[in-house]
């Protein structure tokens, strides 16, 4: 599906792991447990936490559904976005 198909109400593009971290990683599941680090590091750093507190909110207040290019529904920067999402509820 196109962006325009899917009718999003946001598009988070900075919160996104960087092309560095994205093209180290490879979509190998062997790497997941570092890119996961590596991921979680970068959403630290500048404007990222304020947009994953925005989204926790909106989370915490009714569905958020997480969109993702990779084929690999396990292993993909969603998963880590609503692990770190998860966290911050409790």
């Amino acid at each position: 599906m196109t962006r325009d198909q899917l009718k999003l109400d946001a598009w988070l593009r900075d919160i996104a792991p960087s092309d560095e971290v994205r093209r180290w990683f490879g979509h190998d599941p062997s790497r997941w447990s570092e890119f996961g680090k590596r991921y979680r590091q970068e959403l630290r750093e500048g404007r990222q936490p304020e947009l994953l507190q925005d989204l926790a909110e909106r989370a915490a207040s009714g569905t958020v559904t997480l969109v993702y290019g990779a084929r690999d529904e396990q292993h993909n920067n969603a998963v880590v976005i609503r692990e770190v999402i998860e966290e911050m509820a409790s």
